[in-house]
């Protein structure tokens, strides 16, 4: 028999607040958190526009002295952490520490880091890069960063799979819990590449959105006038436990994660199959995983990135699997107030995924306007819906065509 694994701590660090509860008041009351970027100039960018993490204070997790050494993505890392941590009352001592493990997904890792100090070089010499530039840059410094503050001695592993990178980080937990190799997993997805050179790459790609006069309005995932995703930053964190670790220690209890697909479609560089074949497959793996019928999903938390290609290829996904019942689930694509977090998008995703069954509340897809006939489907538009949840599907595709989807179940005992 698989182990049970079940949720008992939340982390979040987005574009609408430091903190769960923050993120859960906006995004049910549906507040965008997109804004002109003003980190660096972008008056020559077609997109102007992100969801950036404001008012944040990394030495509130961090030694003032460490915070130099690690890159923005490792400070919202460590700060989703202790949210996480602290939120779960998890007490990491010399006893359990060596079956407390960390997996964190990040896309592209410390891209603010390299540009800089390429540009050191360049302008003032190879002596003149810092001795921290590699640990500030490589992807695997989130988790490692987590393990060195709180002493976790168990699984210590990043993942990079582009916008899958969340989804694959919590699902390989759930994977190395239900096997035995550890008991607790602190784990999500992170991302900080609000920077010039992303943006630039995103932009001559034409994947973002240009809607530069109306940044509340341009992330609108399915709605008809869609051009693109909002690129964002944050991230997103989950502790999960074996269920009688978590019953012996008395706690709380938001959810079970009871499902894992992944897969790949294996047909393009960027673009999703159009007939929404690796995503088919992946929730279908991810039902089987969980030995639950599609007709036992009542919400799905959408990959709903707002390009006209993903939203278009993911309804029809939707529609394979769920068949009639597809028309019956309440769908609910939250990029539309964080922005898209790339490698973070999982982790966030998740925990709103969470928050849904625990408080009985499905988040509203905002800026949903105008039908498109390709996306017919119930997308909980412009208003968060109370209703009773009991099990919440969360999709995650990427670049590469690299798929991940979980499924979340209410905790029942």
């Amino acid at each position: 028999m698989k182990r049970r694994v079940v949720v008992t701590g939340l982390g979040l660090v987005t574009s609408l607040g430091i903190g769960v509860e923050k993120n859960w008041h906006s995004i049910t009351n549906g507040i965008s958190g997109i804004t002109l970027i003003d980190r660096f100039d972008v008056s020559e960018y077609r997109t102007k526009i992100a969801g950036m993490v404001k008012d944040f204070n990394p030495e509130d997790y961090i030694p003032a002295k460490e915070v130099k050494k690690l890159d923005r993505f490792i400070h919202y890392a460590v700060a989703m952490a202790t949210e996480s941590i602290k939120d779960s009352g998890l007490v990491v001592t010399d006893a359990n520490a060596e079956r407390i493990g960390c997996v964190i997904g990040c896309g592209l890792g410390g891209l603010e880091t390299l540009e800089t100090h390429h540009k050191v070089l360049l302008e003032s010499g190879p002596r003149r890069v810092t001795p921290f530039f590699i640990p500030k840059l490589i992807s695997n410094m989130a988790p490692g960063e987590i393990a060195i503050q709180f002493g976790l001695k168990g699984p210590n592993i990043s993942v990079q799979t582009a916008c899958a990178s969340g989804n694959h980080a919590i699902g390989d937990s759930l994977k190395l819990i239900q096997r035995g190799a550890a008991d607790v997993m602190v784990t999500g997805g992170v991302e900080a590449t609000i920077t010039p050179l992303a943006l630039a790459g995103f932009s001559s790609m034409k994947a973002l959105s240009s809607r530069n006069e109306e940044p509340l309005r341009a992330s609108r995932p399915f709605d008809r006038d869609r051009d693109g995703f909002v690129m964002a930053e944050g991230g997103g964190s989950l502790v999960l436990e074996e269920l009688g670790f978590a019953m012996k220690r008395g706690a709380k209890i938001y959810a079970e994660l009871v499902g894992y697909g992944l897969n790949a479609d294996a047909y393009h560089m960027t673009a999703p199959s159009p007939d929404g074949d690796g995503a088919i497959r992946c929730m279908r793996l991810a039902l089987a995983d969980a030995e639950v019928a599609p007709g036992q999903i009542t919400c799905i938390n959408a990959h709903g990135t707002s390009t006209p290609l993903n939203d278009a290829s993911e309804t029809l996904a939707m529609k394979a699997v769920f068949k009639d019942h597809a028309y019956k689930l309440a769908i609910s694509a939250t990029k539309s107030m964080t922005g898209h977090l790339l490698g973070g998008a999982g982790g966030v995703e998740s925990v709103f995924s969470c928050l849904t069954i625990k408080n009985g509340v499905v988040p509203p897809t905002i800026n949903y306007e105008n039908k498109d006939d390709a996306c017919d489907l119930d997308y909980v538009p412009n208003q968060a819906r109370e209703m009773a949840v009991s099990y919440v599907l969360s999709n995650s595709f990427g670049f590469g065509g690299t798929n991940a989807c979980l499924i979340f179940k209410e905790f029942t005992g």
